[in-house]
């Protein structure tokens, strides 16, 4: 497994996430099991969110009901949840009342004394930087958050809340696959008239935007064709791209999922893949695609085959 140091901390990361937005129905041995496979493939790294589950804090609670980890056991793991979203609504919220809130609400259900990673789910137009960076000092102070950062946020809502954030935001988790990607796309397509693809969307280069900010982009939804439209992976609509994942399938001797997980870490960016799976199997594989050394031609070959112009 490839590990960095995530920029603006001291969190030796791997580049392959275990996601756990889907555990809250699993039983204790189930989560149990899908965590080890991860752990046993180099996985350290856990992903939650507040509103991952049926109830407010499900998922988080179903994890430490399951897991109930030594503060050793808890010390080898890297957290991170997410706040901003309201289910009842849906609708989001950045107010300092509700992160503090929501982070009390996060430490009491995984049982721990502190979050390593809190992420700003999606963004809230009614933000109020200052009521952000305030609630941050006094998570910061008190021990309760040791870093932060957003997701699906644009270069300008991030310099937004660097305007009064004093904290490094340290990772950006994006939508990201090789079928859903216009944080890579645009730039190919960069001045290509009459290219939809090189459309600027979102403010534009946020994937550049990141690199300049050592901000570690995490790819969510790595095998989904498009938002929450279905994996990609042996998919009938995909049949160039799934005859050319399998054949570097073969050639590198994993399985298909490792190849879309290497598309991912093989960009130089050093972007994280979130995986969301709950099938112990899956992880394992897609693990394996964290140091598969594709070569620029194959990782070109697959961009074109999922349909994306390279002039």
């Amino acid at each position: 497994m490839k590990r960095f140091t995530m920029p603006g901390t001291e969190i030796v990361a791997p580049n392959v996430v275990l996601g756990l937005m889907r555990i809250q129905e699993k039983t204790d041995d189930e989560v149990r099991e899908l965590v080890r496979t991860a752990r046993d493939a180099g996985i350290d790294f856990l992903d939650h969110a507040d509103v991952y589950g049926s109830d407010l804090h499900g998922c988080e609670r179903r994890f430490a009901e399951a897991m109930r980890l030594t503060p050793s056991q808890r010390d080898e793991l890297t957290i991170q949840t997410k706040t901003g979203i309201v289910g009842e609504g849906p609708y989001f919220d950045f107010s300092y009342e509700h992160i503090i809130e929501s982070v009390d609400g996060s430490l009491a259900a995984l049982d721990t004394d502190h979050i390593d990673i809190l992420l700003l789910h999606r963004p809230d137009a009614l933000v109020e930087p200052e009521e952000v960076a305030r609630a941050f000092d006094e998570l910061e102070a008190a021990g309760k958050v040791r870093a932060f950062g957003v997701s699906n946020h644009t270069p300008r809502q991030i310099d937004l809340l660097k305007k009064h954030v004093r904290q490094p935001l340290v990772a950006n988790q994006l939508q990201l696959s090789i079928t859903h990607a216009p944080i890579i796309a645009q730039g190919v397509a960069a001045n290509m008239a009459g290219e939809e693809q090189s459309l600027t969307l979102d403010g534009g280069g946020i994937l550049d935007y990141c690199r300049l900010n050592d901000i570690t982009v995490q790819a969510w939804s790595p095998f989904q064709a498009g938002f929450f439209t279905g994996v990609f992976l042996g998919s009938t609509e995909y049949p160039e791209l799934n005859a050319v994942i399998d054949r570097l399938a073969a050639a590198y001797d994993v399985p298909a999922i490792a190849i879309a997980t290497a598309w991912i870490t093989r960009h130089p960016a050093r972007m994280q893949v979130v995986l969301g799976t709950t099938s112990p199997e899956r992880v394992a594989g897609a693990a394996l695609g964290s140091e598969i050394p594709l070569t620029r031609a194959e990782w070109y070959e697959m961009f074109r085959a999922a349909g994306y112009r390279v002039p």
